[in-house]
């Protein structure tokens, strides 16, 4: 989806929300402890499968509840998944350029907030984590929130003041134009209709002299603030990247992309069609307001 705007000024602001998920019908949470239901349930996680269980389905999400060796993984979506894990289970942080180099973590590395992935295998209607992955920079920040400690409450304040500070030089330059790339939920995949939008704008704004583009990226309101913070991120760095291999857009004249989560929704998150607007990043033409028509 494409959409130009002529406003004068692009509002932006920091917003969070609670996650609303549906509850699953074979765990709930109250806080941070697991509740197991269902006939036999507590038994079916009390041992841990052989290697050769069947394999189950892999789980992605992020970490919501820890309850001794169980943890409650939820999806993009909603779901929620609760798995057992024990000291067989193997726990690995990806480092580097595409993840390469990898690192054996403890349990105590299972932070809720952080994004995992989890091949699992299958015992009845009990899943058990044969091996759990991570990113170093996610355990990072769950670290942080996990703590919670004066120090790192007051970075995080400092990078939002900064965010805002960068974010409201937009003063300085006239909007020339502004498209909206869209994507589907939990997703930072781009479509071949958002592909041929990017490099039609990289196009637009290399026919204006001393244009600039700004990526800001966005996400409805599904899921909690930390995961959509660092969705919109990635969205906006995705964007990033194409204009840069595949429009031919040079990095000196980009400015420094950003993800607002959830905040400046174009439409009401209330209803799907509101949501699939709200998720999408906004490319932005400007001009130097002292260099505009030069």
């Amino acid at each position: 989806m494409r959409y130009i705007s002529r406003s004068p000024k692009i509002t932006l602001m920091l917003a969070t929300f609670a996650m609303l998920a549906p509850a699953s019908v074979s765990a709930q949470v109250d806080r941070e402890d697991i509740i197991v239901s269902g006939q036999g349930m507590e038994d079916a996680y009390a041992t841990m499968p052989d290697a050769n269980a069947p394999a189950g389905p892999e789980v992605e999400g992020v970490i919501t509840a820890r309850k001794d060796n169980l943890m409650e993984v939820t999806g993009s979506d909603g779901s929620k998944t609760v798995v057992a894990f024990n000291e067989s289970t193997e726990i690995k942080a990806s480092k580097g350029f595409l993840g390469l180099g990898r690192k054996a973590l403890g349990a105590d590395a299972l932070l809720n907030g952080l994004p995992v992935s989890v091949d699992t295998l299958q015992a009845g209607n009990a899943l058990f984590a044969s091996k759990i992955s991570l990113s170093n920079s996610d355990l990072k920040t769950a670290n942080m929130i996990h703590n919670g400690t004066a120090q790192g409450f007051a970075e995080q304040t400092a990078a939002t003041e900064a965010l805002r500070s960068r974010v409201g030089d937009i003063d300085q330059y006239n909007v020339k134009g502004t498209t909206n790339v869209n994507f589907d939920i939990g997703k930072a995949v781009l479509s071949e209709q958002g592909k041929a939008d990017l490099c039609a704008t990289a196009n637009a704004a290399e026919r204006l002299d001393n244009a600039l583009l700004l990526v800001v990226g966005y996400t409805d309101s599904t899921g909690d603030y930390e995961f959509n913070q660092r969705l919109s991120e990635k969205r906006a760095s995705r964007v990033v990247n194409y204009i840069q291999q595949n429009c031919g857009w040079k990095p000196y004249r980009m400015l420094t992309p950003t993800g607002m989560a959830e905040a400046d929704p174009l439409a009401s998150n209330d209803t799907d069609s509101g949501k699939a607007q709200n998720r999408r990043v906004a490319v932005n033409i400007l001009v130097s307001k002292g260099l505009d028509g030069l």
